[in-house]
């Protein structure tokens, strides 16, 4: 009996240890990265960065973690083990928002200030190509089956389909006006692309580069202009998505069925950019204003917990 007990002890450690996770937080204000415990809510340790870093991933092995330090120019290589600079890559002029192909061999950067997208090869550590794409390029999407890649300009408000073949862009769509961020659907037949003036949701076929139809973000008692959508998060079960909004301080949950909102949730003041835990039974939030993240239990669709992590957190990336 008492083998037993010790033996189920064990089994249930190692289960709570299996959803343990870690969120890696670019803090956009204080060069540095914040590291915080996922399952508990507490921030465990900061470590230094380059100037202003944003754009946050992990290698395809979790070993290494790449950050966008946009004001050095450049990618930085960080050793997940010990938090220390271990290389750079080179991403061309103010790389902000950054995608890592899923073959783990490419990055995606869009340059900004000189409207193309920067392709790097991770292994050789070299720039192999620059795509002109339109005026200020944002948001970085890779489909789950690796046969897209898209770039959202923002003043040209376009969406950009690239081959990542060839690295060529095979097609352009017009979206409305500031397009932010974009994120396939798991299987990746749909592309959502949010765009921040028009504080709408754009649905668009991949298979026709088409917009099939578009949501318009309402909030009452929350005045137009504050809801601008940038972040925007599939969970993989292709039935809810999840759209930052903002200085809204929102967080849209939309039914991808529907194309409906199901709820806004309250979160921290300027939401940026969103993460799930492995297990998918949490939702992080960056929250730029208020200097914290926020946790959202997904099942629930409720907001459990805010964690102070340093100034003006941007970007995150969670590591099981």
């Amino acid at each position: 009996m008492f083998k037993n007990i010790i033996a189920a002890l064990c089994l249930s450690a190692l289960a709570s240890l299996a959803i343990a996770d870690t969120l890696y937080i670019t803090l956009e204000k204080d060069n540095a990265l914040a590291v915080v415990d996922g399952e508990s809510g507490t921030l465990l340790k900061t470590a230094p960065l380059g100037q202003r870093p944003r754009g946050i991933a992990l290698s395809k092995d979790e070993t290494q973690l790449y950050v966008a330090a946009s004001d050095d120019d450049t990618i930085q290589i960080i050793d997940v083990a010990t938090l220390k600079v271990v290389g750079d890559l080179p991403s061309g002029e103010d790389p902000e928002t950054f995608r890592l192909h899923k073959n783990g061999k490419y990055i995606y950067v869009s340059n900004e200030d000189d409207d193309i997208v920067t392709v790097i090869d991770v292994d050789s550590k070299q720039a192999i190509k620059e795509i002109a794409v339109g005026v200020e390029p944002e948001g970085i999407a890779v489909s789950d089956d690796g046969k897209w890649v898209v770039n959202t300009s923002e003043t040209t408000n376009m969406v950009h389909w690239i081959d990542p073949v060839s690295n060529t862009i095979k097609a352009n769509t017009l979206v409305d006006p500031r397009p932010r961020a974009a994120a396939f659907s798991t299987n990746s037949q749909t592309l959502y692309v949010t765009s921040e003036i028009a504080g709408s949701l754009s649905k668009l076929n991949v298979a026709s580069t088409k917009v099939e139809s578009k949501l318009h973000f309402k909030i009452q008692g929350v005045d137009k202009e504050l809801i601008q959508p940038v972040g925007v998060l599939v969970h993989p079960n292709d039935k809810l998505l999840f759209v930052a909004l903002g200085p809204a301080n929102r967080v849209a949950v939309v039914n991808m069925e529907t194309f409906e909102v199901e709820k806004y949730l309250l979160v921290g003041q300027r939401v940026w950019n969103l993460a799930f835990s492995p297990d998918l039974k949490r939702l992080y939030t960056t929250n730029g204003v208020s200097n914290d993240i926020s946790i959202i239990d997904v099942d629930d669709l409720k907001v459990t917990k805010s964690v102070r992590v340093g100034h003006y957190p941007w970007g995150i990336v969670v590591k099981k």
